[in-house]
């Protein structure tokens, strides 16, 4: 039955890709599978994602140009995140190509291409994300909310629940202070002072205890994400794992 239902999907694809052809986001070529977003398969082959056997700061993620085995790269860090207050973030691969066109279409759309979900289902299925025993996404201040119309992160946050089978706690963790875009030139101080106590949580009896992965599409410098996981220690949470679909 499966393989009935691949054939019939790749048959699909190639009618509406003949009678509405889509061009790639990236290289104007034609897309081909409605289930790789806005590009193609080809930049998708191309684009830098990370295939989990890359060296990185077992914290934050960061690629490291250390050559160790296998058995020690819990032991690598960058030194940057030591302050950082999540356990540990991966993401999917780095802010170019396929993955910063699925993004900047996301903000757009509120639709996650399946290519990118599957993307982070494999990630989260890595040591230590697989941990987590409870989603939320980095939440939105209401006014902005509104203005865009949803927020991207609960978005993926809520297809990755569903692909994993965790709970998406959409409800307990709010953004109170309504912080200025984070601007190209900021560097990691001025973003970190942005978003200090931007955060709160309303329901802290439904994540005490709990190790959370917390959602977000792009990975600058770690303040939001940090912000955030402060907040949600302070209320009891154990671990805060961070799973974005690139970084910066």
């Amino acid at each position: 039955m499966n393989l009935v239902l691949s054939i019939a999907s790749h048959a699909f694809d190639a009618a509406l890709a003949l009678v509405y052809p889509q061009p790639c986001a990236i290289c104007g070529g034609s897309v081909e599978s409605r289930h790789d977003g806005v590009a193609c398969a080809r930049c998708w082959n191309e684009a830098p994602l990370f295939r989990g056997d890359e060296t990185l700061c077992w914290k934050c993620g960061a690629l490291s140009l250390a050559n160790v085995s296998d058995d020690k790269r819990k032991t690598i860090r960058c030194s940057r995140c030591d302050d950082d207050a999540f356990t540990a973030a991966r993401a999917c691969g780095l802010y170019e190509g396929a993955l910063r066109a699925s993004i900047l279409e996301l903000k757009r759309q509120p639709h996650v291409a399946r290519r990118v979900a599957q993307l982070m289902f494999d990630v989260q299925q890595r040591e230590p994300l697989n941990r987590a025993d409870v989603i939320i996404s980095v939440p939105l201040h209401h006014d902005r909310e509104r203005e865009r119309g949803f927020n991207q992160a609960s978005v993926l946050a809520r297809e990755l629940a569903r692909l994993v089978g965790l709970p998406f706690d959409e409800h307990s963790v709010v953004r109170r202070v309504h912080t200025e875009r984070h601007r190209a030139g900021m560097d990691a101080k001025a973003r970190r002072q942005s978003v200090a106590n931007a955060f709160t949580v309303r329901h802290p009896k439904s994540i005490a205890g709990k190790r959370v992965l917390l959602i977000d599409d792009v990975f600058t410098t770690g303040a939001t994400v940090s912000a955030c996981a402060t907040t949600m220690k302070d209320a009891g949470v154990t671990e805060v794992f961070v799973l974005t679909v690139a970084r910066a």
